[in-house]
């Protein structure tokens, strides 16, 4: 009966995202109330496990996500991201310009949420496509294949940070083990095949051609890299003294364990940016303090929408279902990291929220994960590729891929939607075989 009450759930919370068109986070919050009412809890409870879920969900993901949007608003304000991609576009020529710009994503993605990052490079993309007469979607879609890549697989995006605090993995192994898993999941979805897309017409409008900025007026190139990556290499540096300094004092170990903790990274890289791509760039104080106090409005929905799933979540734990599912679950033999991956994948499919699937998929798994030997970190890893699976007419993302590139519904599942699908099973067997290795 506890499973059929679940399904009815999440059923009702697709079609209240899909068909009802409600917004994400009241559709959590109706669902969680709905559901603790349907599993018996009492209902002098069931608000108190919310705020619970809410609390524990947001507590640990609220600096990183809004100090994430702060330095990546800035890197695109600042011109950073712009002089990135120009100086990678000066290194490969016109001959390896699909190259440039794939590396230009990886790099801008980092920072940068997926939906800046996209409008950030569209008019990049179609730039090179009108001066070189290229391909549109042969150019265009490995670009945005690794901001999808980075948005699904890499700390400080919303999801990876969510997961590695619900699964209380490493921050810094997350993102290590990430990248090398995310170089070639890209590298197969991205110029692999897109070299079968050559063919798909498409009408990019000129509207969307890049205007040339006063080469003056951006950062230098070193800056920008440096600025832009100063996270990721914060990230690595400290996780790798973690292991290289274990015989060295407590007090060593403890200021290096403070050093790396992602809220610190994160705190300063922003007052680093804020020098680097700010004052040195002869902006005032108070324009770096409006661009950060615009980025967080611009990610405010995202915390809710992780808050409204983390309430779900711990109605489900606090009545005993997920323990349930969790039993039934493991007699299906099936490896854990393979079932993270197809629960994310399937609510990927229903909802078209890469972040809600994440987190939804991380609330039903968690369980498992505590008596196993999974490692959380490839299990963060797993859930971020199946929360890739599948884009289609749910997803927003299809349908700025479609309208910024004028292609047709069948093009747009041909391209976009395949490219999605590609990463996500790469994804998975990227993590299968590292586990190999990891678990020797």
């Amino acid at each position: 009966m506890a499973f059929f009450i679940v399904f009815i759930c999440i059923l009702i919370l697709i079609l209240l995202l899909t068909w009802g068109k409600l917004n994400a986070f009241l559709a959590f919050l109706v669902v969680s109330l709905l559901a603790g009412f349907l599993l018996g809890m009492p209902v002098n409870t069931i608000t108190a496990s919310m705020q619970k879920g809410i609390g524990d969900t947001i507590g640990g993901l609220l600096i990183i996500i809004s100090l994430g949007a702060m330095l990546g608003k800035l890197v695109a304000e600042s011109g950073a991201a712009q002089q990135i991609a120009n100086a990678l576009m000066k290194a490969f020529g016109p001959r390896y310009v699909q190259w440039a710009l794939l590396i230009a994503g990886f790099i801008i993605g980092i920072p940068l949420f997926y939906g800046v990052g996209f409008v950030l490079l569209v008019p990049l993309i179609f730039s090179v496509v009108y001066q070189y007469k290229l391909p549109a979607v042969y150019i265009g879609l490995p670009t945005l294949a690794a901001l999808s890549i980075t948005h699904g697989f890499l700390p400080p995006h919303p999801s990876p940070v969510a997961l590695v605090t619900t699964f209380k993995a490493s921050m810094g192994l997350t993102l290590l083990y990430g990248l090398i898993v995310a170089i070639p999941a890209l590298l197969i979805a991205g110029p692999f095949f897109a070299r079968y897309l050559k063919k798909i017409p498409a009408a990019p409008a000129a509207m969307f051609a890049a205007e040339d900025k006063n080469a003056q007026a951006l950062p230098g190139a070193a800056n920008s890299f440096l600025t832009a990556l100063l996270p990721v290499l914060l990230l690595i540096v400290t996780t790798v003294l973690t292991y290289a300094v274990k015989q060295a004092s407590p007090e060593t170990q403890r200021f290096i364990a403070f050093a790396g903790d992602a809220p610190v990274v994160m705190l300063c890289c922003v007052i680093i940016a804020t020098f680097t791509l700010g004052i040195c760039q002869q902006r005032s104080i108070k324009s770096v303090m409006t661009i950060y106090a615009d980025a967080v409005k611009d990610v405010a929905m995202i915390l809710l929408i992780i808050a409204g799933a983390g309430a779900l979540k711990q109605v489900l734990a606090d009545s005993g279902v997920s323990k349930d599912i969790a039993l039934v679950m493991q007699s299906w033999h099936i490896p854990l990291l393979v079932l993270g991956w197809l629960m994310a994948a399937v609510i990927r499919a229903c909802i078209g929220s890469a972040t809600i699937a994440g987190i939804t998929a991380a609330g039903m798994i968690g369980p498992m994960l505590l008596t196993s030997q999974t490692d959380p970190n490839l299990m963060v890893l797993s859930i971020g590729a199946g929360s890739l699976m599948f884009s289609h007419v749910n997803d927003a993302g299809f349908w700025m891929f479609k309208e910024y590139f004028n292609l047709n519904l069948k093009n747009t599942f041909l391209s976009w939607s395949v490219m999605e699908t590609i990463v996500g099973i790469a994804g998975l067997l990227g993590v299968l075989v590292l586990n190999i290795f990891i678990s020797q």
